[in-house]
Protein backbone atom coordinates (compact mmCIF):
# COMPACT_ATOMS: atom_id res chain seq x y z
CA UNK A 1 0.00 0.00 0.00
CA UNK A 2 1.40 3.50 -0.91
CA UNK A 3 2.37 6.06 1.69
CA UNK A 4 1.69 9.12 1.95
CA UNK A 5 4.45 12.14 1.21
CA UNK A 6 2.79 14.92 3.05
CA UNK A 7 -0.12 14.75 6.24
CA UNK A 8 -2.25 17.34 7.05
CA UNK A 9 -5.59 19.14 7.01
CA UNK A 10 -7.51 20.52 4.33
CA UNK A 11 -9.94 23.61 5.40
CA UNK A 12 -12.54 25.73 3.49
CA UNK A 13 -14.74 28.01 5.85
CA UNK A 14 -14.52 26.41 9.22
CA UNK A 15 -14.53 22.94 7.72
CA UNK A 16 -11.50 20.83 8.46
CA UNK A 17 -10.79 17.76 6.86
CA UNK A 18 -7.70 15.72 8.22
CA UNK A 19 -5.66 13.92 4.83
CA UNK A 20 -2.90 12.75 3.50
CA UNK A 21 -1.07 13.49 0.06
CA UNK A 22 -0.30 10.16 -2.22
CA UNK A 23 1.75 10.22 -5.76
CA UNK A 24 -0.96 9.40 -8.29
CA UNK A 25 1.62 8.87 -11.49
CA UNK A 26 4.59 6.67 -11.62
CA UNK A 27 7.50 6.26 -14.27
CA UNK A 28 7.55 3.59 -16.68
CA UNK A 29 10.23 4.86 -19.02
CA UNK A 30 13.14 2.20 -19.17
CA UNK A 31 16.36 3.46 -17.23
CA UNK A 32 19.80 3.10 -18.17
CA UNK A 33 23.39 2.93 -16.32
CA UNK A 34 25.92 5.01 -18.05
CA UNK A 35 29.06 2.47 -18.64
CA UNK A 36 32.53 2.89 -20.34
CA UNK A 37 32.31 1.77 -23.86
CA UNK A 38 33.92 -1.78 -24.48
CA UNK A 39 33.37 -2.32 -20.90
CA UNK A 40 30.77 -3.25 -18.05
CA UNK A 41 32.48 -0.54 -16.05
CA UNK A 42 29.85 1.86 -14.58
CA UNK A 43 30.62 5.92 -15.13
CA UNK A 44 29.88 8.12 -12.08
CA UNK A 45 29.06 11.27 -11.51
CA UNK A 46 31.70 13.39 -9.62
CA UNK A 47 31.79 17.38 -8.15
CA UNK A 48 34.93 18.92 -9.12
CA UNK A 49 36.88 21.93 -9.08
CA UNK A 50 36.47 23.34 -12.71
CA UNK A 51 39.48 25.35 -12.10
CA UNK A 52 41.48 22.82 -10.52
CA UNK A 53 39.90 19.56 -11.42
CA UNK A 54 39.96 18.39 -7.88
CA UNK A 55 37.27 16.66 -6.52
CA UNK A 56 35.54 18.77 -3.79
CA UNK A 57 33.16 17.50 -0.78
CA UNK A 58 29.46 17.85 -0.29
CA UNK A 59 30.56 19.95 2.96
CA UNK A 60 32.35 22.52 1.20
CA UNK A 61 30.16 23.19 -1.67
CA UNK A 62 28.33 26.53 -0.90
CA UNK A 63 25.41 28.36 -3.30
CA UNK A 64 26.35 31.01 -5.71
CA UNK A 65 24.25 33.51 -7.26
CA UNK A 66 26.34 35.60 -10.26
CA UNK A 67 25.22 39.14 -10.17
CA UNK A 68 28.20 39.79 -12.74
CA UNK A 69 30.43 38.22 -15.29
CA UNK A 70 32.87 35.55 -12.79
CA UNK A 71 30.79 38.11 -9.72
CA UNK A 72 28.68 36.10 -7.56
CA UNK A 73 26.61 36.53 -4.21
CA UNK A 74 27.69 33.15 -2.31
CA UNK A 75 24.97 32.21 0.25
CA UNK A 76 25.27 29.14 2.81
CA UNK A 77 22.99 26.58 3.31
CA UNK A 78 21.95 27.44 6.31
CA UNK A 79 21.18 30.74 5.23
CA UNK A 80 18.20 29.36 2.93
CA UNK A 81 17.26 27.34 5.63
CA UNK A 82 16.24 30.38 7.90
CA UNK A 83 13.94 32.17 5.47
CA UNK A 84 12.40 28.68 4.17
CA UNK A 85 8.86 28.62 5.26
CA UNK A 86 8.90 25.13 6.76
CA UNK A 87 6.69 22.37 6.86
CA UNK A 88 2.86 23.65 6.24
CA UNK A 89 0.34 21.51 7.61
CA UNK A 90 -2.72 22.87 6.19
CA UNK A 91 -4.26 23.35 2.61
CA UNK A 92 -5.97 26.11 3.06
CA UNK A 93 -9.08 26.61 0.57
CA UNK A 94 -9.17 30.51 -0.46
CA UNK A 95 -11.34 30.72 -3.52
CA UNK A 96 -13.42 28.55 -5.91
CA UNK A 97 -12.96 28.41 -9.73
CA UNK A 98 -14.42 27.13 -12.53
CA UNK A 99 -11.88 24.18 -13.67
CA UNK A 100 -12.25 24.76 -17.52
CA UNK A 101 -11.09 28.78 -17.01
CA UNK A 102 -7.13 26.87 -15.49
CA UNK A 103 -5.92 26.62 -19.02
CA UNK A 104 -4.14 23.20 -19.14
CA UNK A 105 -0.19 25.00 -19.35
CA UNK A 106 -0.65 25.49 -15.71
CA UNK A 107 -1.18 22.30 -14.64
CA UNK A 108 1.62 20.81 -13.25
CA UNK A 109 1.87 17.45 -10.99
CA UNK A 110 -0.94 15.01 -9.38
CA UNK A 111 -1.58 13.56 -6.24
CA UNK A 112 -4.58 11.85 -4.11
CA UNK A 113 -6.13 13.09 -1.49
CA UNK A 114 -7.18 10.95 1.10
CA UNK A 115 -9.10 11.16 4.66
CA UNK A 116 -6.84 9.88 7.54
CA UNK A 117 -8.95 7.22 9.26
CA UNK A 118 -12.42 5.94 8.63
CA UNK A 119 -13.50 8.48 11.71
CA UNK A 120 -13.19 11.54 8.41
CA UNK A 121 -14.82 10.04 5.02
CA UNK A 122 -17.83 11.58 5.98
CA UNK A 123 -16.45 14.88 5.68
CA UNK A 124 -13.77 14.11 3.14
CA UNK A 125 -16.49 12.99 0.84
CA UNK A 126 -19.17 16.05 1.45
CA UNK A 127 -15.80 17.78 0.11
CA UNK A 128 -15.92 16.00 -2.82
CA UNK A 129 -19.29 15.67 -3.42
CA UNK A 130 -19.89 19.52 -3.35
CA UNK A 131 -17.04 20.37 -5.54
CA UNK A 132 -18.22 17.92 -7.85
CA UNK A 133 -22.03 19.31 -7.75
CA UNK A 134 -20.58 22.88 -7.94
CA UNK A 135 -18.01 21.83 -10.98
CA UNK A 136 -15.26 23.55 -8.86
CA UNK A 137 -11.67 23.41 -8.33
CA UNK A 138 -10.86 24.70 -4.75
CA UNK A 139 -7.61 27.24 -4.97
CA UNK A 140 -4.60 26.71 -2.49
CA UNK A 141 -1.56 27.34 -1.38
CA UNK A 142 0.49 24.43 1.06
CA UNK A 143 4.49 23.55 1.91
CA UNK A 144 5.63 20.49 1.06
CA UNK A 145 10.25 20.17 1.29
CA UNK A 146 10.53 23.59 1.80
CA UNK A 147 8.50 24.84 -1.20
CA UNK A 148 5.40 26.29 -1.59
CA UNK A 149 2.97 25.28 -4.23
CA UNK A 150 0.07 26.73 -5.79
CA UNK A 151 -2.65 24.06 -5.94
CA UNK A 152 -6.43 23.23 -7.41
CA UNK A 153 -8.05 20.73 -5.66
CA UNK A 154 -11.27 18.88 -7.45
CA UNK A 155 -13.50 15.90 -7.47
CA UNK A 156 -13.35 12.50 -9.61
CA UNK A 157 -15.83 10.16 -9.13
CA UNK A 158 -14.81 8.51 -5.55
CA UNK A 159 -11.45 11.07 -4.56
CA UNK A 160 -10.19 14.38 -4.45
CA UNK A 161 -6.99 15.31 -6.74
CA UNK A 162 -4.94 17.87 -5.90
CA UNK A 163 -2.71 18.95 -8.71
CA UNK A 164 0.20 21.83 -8.70
CA UNK A 165 0.53 24.94 -10.39
CA UNK A 166 2.87 27.03 -11.99
CA UNK A 167 2.99 30.47 -10.76
CA UNK A 168 2.09 33.21 -13.24
CA UNK A 169 5.60 34.26 -13.69
CA UNK A 170 6.47 30.60 -14.33
CA UNK A 171 4.19 30.43 -17.92
CA UNK A 172 5.69 31.70 -21.05
CA UNK A 173 4.13 34.16 -23.09
CA UNK A 174 3.96 32.10 -26.67
CA UNK A 175 3.01 35.64 -28.58
CA UNK A 176 6.58 36.70 -27.35
CA UNK A 177 8.29 33.86 -26.94
CA UNK A 178 7.68 31.87 -30.08
CA UNK A 179 9.12 32.66 -33.35
CA UNK A 180 6.01 32.33 -35.75
CA UNK A 181 2.74 31.97 -35.12
CA UNK A 182 -0.65 32.79 -37.66
CA UNK A 183 -0.99 36.52 -38.07
CA UNK A 184 -4.79 36.05 -38.69
CA UNK A 185 -7.60 33.54 -38.26
CA UNK A 186 -8.77 30.76 -39.92
CA UNK A 187 -11.60 31.62 -41.92
CA UNK A 188 -14.96 29.64 -42.90
CA UNK A 189 -15.17 27.77 -46.34
CA UNK A 190 -14.16 24.63 -48.00
CA UNK A 191 -11.16 23.45 -45.98
CA UNK A 192 -12.43 24.09 -42.45
CA UNK A 193 -15.49 22.45 -43.53
CA UNK A 194 -13.53 19.39 -44.53
CA UNK A 195 -11.13 20.00 -41.28
CA UNK A 196 -13.94 19.72 -39.15
CA UNK A 197 -16.01 16.71 -40.79
CA UNK A 198 -12.28 15.23 -40.28
CA UNK A 199 -12.55 15.84 -36.62
CA UNK A 200 -15.94 14.47 -36.20
CA UNK A 201 -14.63 11.25 -37.63
CA UNK A 202 -12.05 10.85 -35.35
CA UNK A 203 -13.74 11.49 -32.69
CA UNK A 204 -14.26 9.27 -29.80
CA UNK A 205 -14.83 8.62 -25.93
CA UNK A 206 -11.72 9.27 -24.00
CA UNK A 207 -10.28 5.91 -22.76
CA UNK A 208 -6.44 5.95 -21.57
CA UNK A 209 -6.13 2.32 -22.09
CA UNK A 210 -6.27 2.18 -25.80
CA UNK A 211 -3.04 4.34 -25.86
CA UNK A 212 0.27 3.34 -25.37
CA UNK A 213 3.87 4.44 -24.70
CA UNK A 214 4.98 2.94 -28.42
CA UNK A 215 8.84 4.31 -28.18
CA UNK A 216 9.40 2.92 -24.75
CA UNK A 217 8.26 -0.31 -25.97
CA UNK A 218 10.35 -0.21 -29.07
CA UNK A 219 13.36 0.17 -26.32
CA UNK A 220 12.73 -2.97 -24.49
CA UNK A 221 12.45 -4.33 -28.04
CA UNK A 222 15.83 -3.14 -28.77
CA UNK A 223 17.61 -4.49 -25.40
CA UNK A 224 16.24 -8.06 -25.82
CA UNK A 225 17.22 -7.98 -29.28
CA UNK A 226 20.50 -6.91 -28.64
CA UNK A 227 20.66 -9.50 -25.91
CA UNK A 228 19.79 -12.18 -28.03
CA UNK A 229 22.37 -10.84 -30.53
CA UNK A 230 19.66 -10.04 -33.07
CA UNK A 231 20.23 -7.17 -36.04
CA UNK A 232 17.92 -3.90 -35.14
CA UNK A 233 15.92 -2.18 -37.76
CA UNK A 234 15.84 1.96 -38.28
CA UNK A 235 13.10 4.31 -37.27
CA UNK A 236 10.38 5.46 -39.50
CA UNK A 237 11.17 8.55 -41.96
CA UNK A 238 9.46 10.85 -41.22
CA UNK A 239 6.40 12.57 -42.71
CA UNK A 240 6.61 15.62 -45.35
CA UNK A 241 5.11 19.24 -43.95
CA UNK A 242 1.78 19.09 -45.93
CA UNK A 243 1.95 22.07 -48.49
CA UNK A 244 -0.93 24.67 -48.80
CA UNK A 245 -1.29 24.08 -52.38
CA UNK A 246 -1.99 20.35 -52.14
CA UNK A 247 -4.06 20.68 -48.92
CA UNK A 248 -7.68 20.37 -49.66
CA UNK A 249 -6.68 17.17 -52.04
CA UNK A 250 -4.83 15.89 -48.49
CA UNK A 251 -7.74 16.77 -46.15
CA UNK A 252 -10.15 14.68 -48.32
CA UNK A 253 -7.75 11.85 -48.37
CA UNK A 254 -7.28 11.85 -44.93
CA UNK A 255 -11.26 12.20 -44.35
CA UNK A 256 -11.77 9.04 -46.45
CA UNK A 257 -9.08 7.19 -44.81
CA UNK A 258 -10.96 8.00 -41.30
CA UNK A 259 -13.91 7.47 -42.28
CA UNK A 260 -13.06 3.60 -43.40
CA UNK A 261 -10.97 3.32 -40.33
CA UNK A 262 -14.27 4.11 -38.24
CA UNK A 263 -16.12 1.74 -40.47
CA UNK A 264 -13.42 -1.32 -40.07
CA UNK A 265 -12.99 -0.17 -36.17
CA UNK A 266 -17.05 -0.79 -35.64
CA UNK A 267 -17.46 -4.04 -37.80
CA UNK A 268 -14.58 -5.45 -35.50
CA UNK A 269 -16.36 -4.30 -32.37
CA UNK A 270 -19.50 -5.10 -33.90
CA UNK A 271 -18.24 -8.94 -34.22
CA UNK A 272 -17.00 -9.25 -31.16
CA UNK A 273 -20.29 -8.29 -29.37
CA UNK A 274 -22.09 -10.76 -31.18
CA UNK A 275 -19.15 -13.00 -30.10
CA UNK A 276 -19.31 -12.40 -26.57
CA UNK A 277 -23.20 -12.82 -26.74
CA UNK A 278 -22.89 -16.13 -28.66
CA UNK A 279 -25.15 -14.82 -31.92
CA UNK A 280 -22.54 -16.92 -34.01
CA UNK A 281 -23.61 -20.15 -33.18
CA UNK A 282 -25.39 -22.23 -30.51
CA UNK A 283 -22.58 -22.55 -28.28
CA UNK A 284 -20.81 -19.24 -28.77
CA UNK A 285 -18.29 -20.36 -30.72
CA UNK A 286 -18.06 -20.66 -34.62
CA UNK A 287 -16.70 -22.96 -36.91
CA UNK A 288 -13.98 -20.43 -37.45
CA UNK A 289 -13.19 -20.38 -33.82
CA UNK A 290 -13.13 -23.59 -32.94
CA UNK A 291 -10.57 -24.76 -35.99
CA UNK A 292 -8.35 -21.66 -35.33
CA UNK A 293 -8.37 -23.37 -31.79
CA UNK A 294 -7.48 -26.82 -33.11
CA UNK A 295 -4.77 -25.19 -35.31
CA UNK A 296 -3.65 -23.38 -32.38
CA UNK A 297 -3.67 -26.47 -30.13
CA UNK A 298 -1.67 -28.50 -33.14
CA UNK A 299 1.06 -25.96 -33.12
CA UNK A 300 1.71 -25.61 -29.68
CA UNK A 301 1.52 -29.59 -29.26
CA UNK A 302 4.30 -29.59 -31.86
CA UNK A 303 6.42 -27.03 -30.22
CA UNK A 304 6.17 -28.80 -26.91
CA UNK A 305 7.27 -32.06 -28.56
CA UNK A 306 9.95 -30.56 -30.55
CA UNK A 307 10.85 -28.26 -27.14
CA UNK A 308 10.71 -31.87 -24.99
CA UNK A 309 13.08 -33.98 -27.96
CA UNK A 310 15.91 -30.91 -27.77
CA UNK A 311 15.88 -31.37 -23.62
CA UNK A 312 16.20 -34.96 -23.84
CA UNK A 313 18.89 -34.77 -26.44
CA UNK A 314 20.72 -32.21 -23.92
CA UNK A 315 20.44 -29.10 -26.46
CA UNK A 316 18.93 -25.85 -25.01
CA UNK A 317 16.32 -24.42 -27.33
CA UNK A 318 17.38 -20.67 -28.47
CA UNK A 319 15.78 -18.55 -26.23
CA UNK A 320 13.46 -15.76 -28.75
CA UNK A 321 11.39 -12.54 -27.26
CA UNK A 322 8.66 -12.12 -28.88
CA UNK A 323 8.01 -7.94 -28.70
CA UNK A 324 4.74 -7.11 -26.71
CA UNK A 325 1.10 -6.45 -28.56
CA UNK A 326 0.87 -5.35 -31.72
CA UNK A 327 4.14 -5.63 -32.46
CA UNK A 328 3.61 -9.71 -31.62
CA UNK A 329 0.80 -9.58 -34.08
CA UNK A 330 2.44 -8.02 -36.71
CA UNK A 331 5.50 -10.40 -36.60
CA UNK A 332 2.92 -13.21 -37.04
CA UNK A 333 1.11 -12.00 -40.30
CA UNK A 334 4.79 -11.51 -41.33
CA UNK A 335 5.36 -14.93 -40.78
CA UNK A 336 2.30 -16.33 -41.93
CA UNK A 337 1.44 -14.08 -45.34
CA UNK A 338 3.46 -15.70 -48.58
CA UNK A 339 5.26 -13.51 -50.75
CA UNK A 340 3.08 -11.05 -52.26
CA UNK A 341 3.16 -8.33 -55.05
CA UNK A 342 4.34 -4.90 -54.06
CA UNK A 343 0.90 -4.05 -53.90
CA UNK A 344 0.54 -6.26 -50.78
CA UNK A 345 3.87 -5.67 -49.34
CA UNK A 346 2.95 -2.01 -49.40
CA UNK A 347 0.28 -2.76 -46.82
CA UNK A 348 2.76 -4.54 -44.21
CA UNK A 349 4.61 -2.14 -41.27
CA UNK A 350 8.43 -1.40 -41.66
CA UNK A 351 8.71 -3.83 -39.17
CA UNK A 352 7.35 -6.52 -40.82
CA UNK A 353 9.16 -5.90 -44.26
CA UNK A 354 11.80 -6.00 -41.80
CA UNK A 355 11.46 -9.70 -40.66
CA UNK A 356 10.60 -11.26 -44.06
CA UNK A 357 13.93 -9.46 -45.43
CA UNK A 358 15.51 -11.43 -42.53
CA UNK A 359 14.08 -14.22 -43.75
CA UNK A 360 15.13 -13.99 -47.02
CA UNK A 361 18.28 -12.62 -46.05
CA UNK A 362 17.96 -9.70 -48.14
CA UNK A 363 21.48 -7.94 -48.30
CA UNK A 364 21.61 -4.50 -46.38
CA UNK A 365 18.36 -4.64 -45.14
CA UNK A 366 19.78 -3.16 -41.56
CA UNK A 367 19.96 0.14 -43.73
CA UNK A 368 16.79 -0.29 -45.94
CA UNK A 369 14.38 2.27 -45.90
CA UNK A 370 10.65 0.69 -46.52
CA UNK A 371 10.22 1.50 -49.67
CA UNK A 372 13.16 -0.24 -50.24
CA UNK A 373 12.41 -3.02 -48.34
CA UNK A 374 9.19 -3.10 -50.83
CA UNK A 375 11.47 -3.21 -53.57
CA UNK A 376 13.94 -5.71 -52.20
CA UNK A 377 10.99 -7.85 -51.50
CA UNK A 378 9.32 -7.44 -54.90
CA UNK A 379 12.40 -8.53 -56.62
CA UNK A 380 12.70 -11.84 -54.26
CA UNK A 381 9.47 -12.81 -54.86
CA UNK A 382 10.17 -12.40 -58.67
CA UNK A 383 13.10 -14.40 -58.39
CA UNK A 384 11.29 -17.72 -56.90
CA UNK A 385 8.20 -18.23 -59.00
CA UNK A 386 10.96 -17.87 -61.93
CA UNK A 387 12.81 -20.23 -61.13
CA UNK A 388 9.75 -22.34 -59.51
CA UNK A 389 8.59 -21.95 -63.61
Amino acid sequence: MARAIWTGVITFGLVTVPVGLYTATQDHAVHFHQLQRGTSDRVRNKRVNERTGDEVDSKDIVKGYEIDDGQYVVVEPDELDEIAPGRSKTIDISDFVDLDRIEPVYFDRTYYIAPRGKEYTEVYELLRAALAEADKVGIATFVMRNKQYLTALRAEDSVLVLQTLHWADEVRDPGEELPELPSSRAGRGKQMDMALQLVDALSTDWEPRRYRDTYQEKVRELVRAKADGQEITGGEEPPQATDVVDLMKVLEGSLASARSGRAGRADRSDRAERARSGESGGSGEGPSVREAGAKSGGRKAGRASSGAKKKASGQTPARRQAPPGKAGAASARARERTPGTKSELRELSKAELYERATEQNVAGRSKMSRDQLVDALARGGTRRKKSAA
